[in-house]
């Protein structure tokens, strides 16, 4: 039974840093694109970002030069560092593991609260 689990989410000052962790288990596969996602109350769930298996990248550009992916294929864990927090960024994140095969296969995770506020 595949299983993501995300940590790091909390409450953090404008300004501040977080970041996020989330760790995929059960999985047979190589995994494809490794993501985050995030939904804020009373929004569509939106991209954040995301990463490719052959060191591909990509951003919404409302977090470009403040967070950075990451990706550790030996342990199936995607990250998420998070500078320059502003609240607009307060929402529950989501981690989002792809397959390679059967392809288009995905998992999310359960999703971890970020809350950026003074």
């Amino acid at each position: 039974q595949v299983q993501l689990v995300e940590s790091g989410g909390g409450l953090v000052q404008p300004g501040g840093s977080l970041r996020l962790s989330c760790a995929a288990s059960g999985i047979t596969s190589s995994i494809n694109v490794m993501g985050w996602y995030r939904q804020a109350p009373g929004k569509q769930r939106e991209l954040v970002a995301t990463s490719g298996r052959r060191g591909s990248t990509d951003y919404a550009d409302s977090v470009k030069a403040r967070f950075t992916i990451s990706r550790d294929d030996a342990k199936n864990t995607v990250y998420l560092q998070m500078n320059s927090l502003k609240p607009d960024d307060t929402a529950v994140y989501y981690c989002n593991v792809e397959l390679v095969w059967p392809p288009g296969r995905a998992y999310w995770g359960q999703g971890t609260q970020v809350t950026v506020s003074s």
